[in-house]
């Protein structure tokens, strides 16, 4: 019967040791430093974000320009799409790539003192040629008003292609949602009285933002945040009927939102994140983690990209309506944002593997030496 020597021990325990490293070395992202991109575009002031897995790049648009942009994991970046048959000085705000049907959808917007416009844009991902423009009206037809003018701003997609745009507009006559088929039909959508269940300080510079961002849940329903009021509510995707989602605590300032395919949701505000979970499909749910993020940047949208890691965008936008910086700023950001509570988790299960690894060269060594005793005293008899 073949025996393991010594030499064959250490041997073993070398193999033990490169497979740790290996493993190690294919650990999740939380056990290496944050992903952050910097691109440069003067002028740019991103406030939208998607992500196209299949290209495995960002998409931004541009306050400024008549249009959007690629970015990639090194900061690469270059005009996806160029639109100048849109009204002039045009905004793009929110994004979403709808990969079923191999399109980018984009919400477009005039600021004033334009005349007011709202619009839902398609555009081919391949070719990046325009599929249709869809007009956004609200029933009443829209008011010149500039405090009063609808604000499309956000949208998601379903699984048939029909998106959802949220009016910003944070009055009775605003937050309410679009909806756009895939063809490019648009009506209303809902007009839920949750919308304007809650009390709002009139006297906040916030106030004017209602309904913003907005997030499709695979289970027939969506979750869209309230800037001006920090709540959440769930819409029912056939009759648009909504309910405010129980939470701990207000989500103050609420802007974009992302959702994990684990079903974890994270909101973004101009200072913080929110990481949210729900054990009922979101009749309530809970705050486990916030993230303190840079005001002076403005971040405004947050999608999931590879590995399913979070990243907010730094677009600094807020600056470029008001027109703040001296000669427009170049350098943008697009960064990872992570929950420590995650992090600690992933950290706490390989310690878990590392003493499992561990126990069991352990075992080995004993087993290896009790049949070493045993050979020596086959030897001495």
């Amino acid at each position: 019967m073949a025996k393991l020597s010594i030499p064959s021990t250490i041997t073993l325990f070398l193999l033990l040791l490169l497979l740790l490293i290996f493993v190690i070395s294919i650990s999740p992202v939380t056990a290496g430093g944050r992903h952050i991109i910097k691109f440069r575009s003067p002028n740019l002031y991103p406030e939208g974000l998607a992500y196209d897995r299949s290209a495995q790049h960002f998409l931004v648009g541009s306050l400024h320009h008549r249009t959007i942009h690629s970015v990639s994991d090194a900061g690469v970046i270059e005009t996806f799409v160029s639109d100048p048959s849109l009204p002039e000085n045009s905004t793009f705000l929110g994004l979403a790539v709808d990969s079923i049907h191999q399109r980018l959808l984009a919400v477009v917007h005039s600021l004033p003192p334009l005349p007011p416009f709202n619009a839902l844009a398609a555009y081919d991902l391949r070719s990046r040629r325009r599929l249709f423009l869809a007009p956004l009206l609200s029933e009443d037809g829209g008011d010149n008003n500039n405090n009063r003018r609808p604000v499309a701003n956000d949208l998601a997609v379903d699984f048939e292609g029909n998106a959802y745009v949220t009016n910003s507009l944070g009055y009775p006559e605003g937050n309410f949602i679009w909806k756009v088929t895939a063809d490019g039909e648009a009506s209303v959508f809902s007009r839920s009285p949750a919308f304007n269940h809650h009390p709002v300080d009139r006297g906040a510079p916030e106030s004017y933002c209602g309904l913003n961002g907005i997030a499709y849940v695979s289970k027939g329903y969506f979750l869209v945040v309230q800037t001006n009021t920090g709540k959440l509510f769930k819409v029912d995707a056939e009759d648009g009927s909504a309910r405010t989602v129980l939470l701990p605590e207000d989500l103050p300032l609420a802007d974009g939102m992302a959702v994990r395919k684990d079903g974890t949701v994270v909101v973004v505000s101009q200072n913080k994140a929110w990481f949210l979970k729900s054990a009922d499909s979101w009749s309530e749910g809970v705050v486990y983690d916030r993230v303190d993020l840079d005001t002076e940047r403005f971040p405004t949208a947050a999608v999931v990209g590879r590995e399913e890691r979070v990243y907010v965008l730094y677009g600094s936008v807020m600056e470029g309506i008001l027109g703040n910086g001296e000669g427009g700023r170049e350098w943008f950001g697009i960064e990872e944002v992570r929950s420590e509570k995650e992090s600690g988790e992933d950290d706490n299960a390989w310690v878990y593997v590392l003493v499992g690894l561990g126990l069991a060269y352990f075992m080995f060594w004993r087993f290896q030496m009790k049949q070493l005793v045993k050979n020596m005293d086959k030897k001495i008899n």
